[in-house]
């Protein structure tokens, strides 16, 4: 979708895909682990559970964002 398919907000559906209650979660925990969101993605991309999950969003998304 772009914004001449008459939706002005179509280029911000990554914000959509994270509920606003859960925004700078993972990079809080990567501060506290003193590594960049990048770094600390790459290390936790293969736990299990939670952490994994958002380390492995992380990943894509930057991969999506450029």
């Amino acid at each position: 979708m772009s914004i001449k398919d008459g939706n002005p907000d179509a280029h911000l559906w990554m914000q959509a895909a994270v509920p606003k209650s859960h925004r700078g979660i993972f990079t809080a925990k990567a501060k506290r682990a003193g590594k960049s969101v990048q770094q600390y993605a790459r290390a936790k991309q293969h736990a299990p559970g939670t952490l994994g999950k958002q380390a492995r969003f992380a990943l894509n998304a930057k991969k999506i964002a450029g």
